[in-house]
């Protein structure tokens, strides 16, 4: 690829987030239960034998923790256009 993303956010924004989503489905949700749920992936995820997940030496890192959708895309984008050749 000749762009590359790492995109993350923090534990809390993303356990908030799917929260979130879960309230605009009509589901109830506790957000320590998420929290725990996505921690729990995150080591398993990490952690694999094969194909771990880890951000790529030459990647772009996006930290999307205090960024809306929007600007989430934006920045991406940014990343994406700048790193043409």
């Amino acid at each position: 690829a000749d762009v590359k993303l790492y995109v993350t956010a923090s534990l809390d924004a993303r356990a908030a987030r799917r929260c979130r989503e879960l309230n605009v489905a009509g589901d109830a949700c506790d957000v320590a239960a998420i929290r725990a749920d996505l921690a729990a992936r995150d080591a398993r995820d990490s952690g694999r034998p094969d194909a771990p997940l880890c951000r790529a030496a030459d990647a772009h890192l996006l930290d999307t923790t205090d960024l809306d959708i929007e600007t989430a895309f934006a920045a991406a984008l940014a990343m994406v256009g700048g790193g043409r050749r």
